[in-house]
């Protein structure tokens, strides 16, 4: 228990999603973001999280590649830096 004791569930991705990290930041609503599948896509903010909440480079996010075009995504999750810090430590993420 003692190895665990910072530890929390996170949200996984789905079998559709993907971790990404955000590299750079495009205007209108768009992120450049490098994927652990090794594709780099250009990902898109949904409406929902626009205001809600910030996106900022570097940030740990998951996101849910377009199925018919693979370089495209949709942003569904952004972790929080504890959160993030810790998929790194699991190797999650690189």
């Amino acid at each position: 228990m003692s190895d665990d004791q910072g530890r929390t569930d996170l949200r996984m991705p789905d079998d559709d999603e993907v971790f990404a990290v955000v590299e750079s930041m495009l205007g209108a609503n768009r992120v450049k973001v490098r994927c652990m599948d090794g594709v780099e896509r250009t990902a898109r903010i949904p409406g929902k999280m626009q205001k809600r909440i910030w996106i900022r480079e570097d940030d740990v996010v998951l996101v849910e590649p377009w199925d018919w075009q693979d370089e495209k995504a949709d942003i569904t999750w952004r972790y929080e830096k504890q959160a993030a810090d810790q998929l790194r430590d699991e190797g999650h993420i690189q």
